[in-house]
């Protein structure tokens, strides 16, 4: 009786678990509302480019410190060839993320209320920094840093995404 209560158990906590999502996953679809009402539909967004994901907070400094860059990687590679997804997620009413990305000088793709996308890639941490190829697999996803908000941070998040949209465009 105890083996099969522990069998239980060990089942019943497996599959309470969630996976995050990793490299060489297929990136989980999801629908959400942008800035405007209008709706957002992923994998569908990716139209046959690389597109960085952004899970960020208006409160986040991090977020804050890699816009700049996101805007010149944005500038530089073209929207002809990657997309921005930004993924408000973790906001808990701090700020008005709708009015924040209204401030922003490159074209992206923003998803208001982004919670529940989040939780289903297992965003512990913003900004979750992610690369989903063409395909719709997961290239690239950023690791946790001890660096200081600020330049630092930015800059190393920016020449992460650089190395690999280089990668994936030069095997294309």
């Amino acid at each position: 009786m105890l083996h099969r209560i522990a069998l239980f158990i060990a089942l019943f906590s497996f599959s309470t678990l969630t996976f995050a999502v990793e490299v060489g996953d297929i990136a989980p679809p999801f629908e959400g509302v942008d800035e405007v009402g209008a709706n957002v539909s992923f994998p569908a967004v990716i139209d046959g480019k690389p597109t960085i994901m952004v899970f960020w907070a208006t409160w986040c400094a991090y977020c804050k410190a890699f816009m700049p860059f996101l805007e010149d990687i944005q500038k530089d590679y073209g929207t002809d060839k990657i997309n921005v997804v930004l993924i408000n997620h973790k906001e808990r009413g701090a700020g008005d993320p709708a009015a924040y990305t209204k401030t922003l000088n490159f074209e992206q793709i923003s998803v208001m209320e982004g919670d529940s996308i989040g939780d289903a890639y297992s965003v512990d941490f913003i900004p979750g920094l992610m690369i989903a190829g063409a395909d719709g697999r997961m290239a690239w996803k950023r690791k946790s840093t001890d660096l200081p908000a600020g330049q630092k941070v930015g800059a190393f998040c920016d020449m992460k995404v650089r190395e690999q949209l280089d990668k994936m465009l030069a095997a294309n």
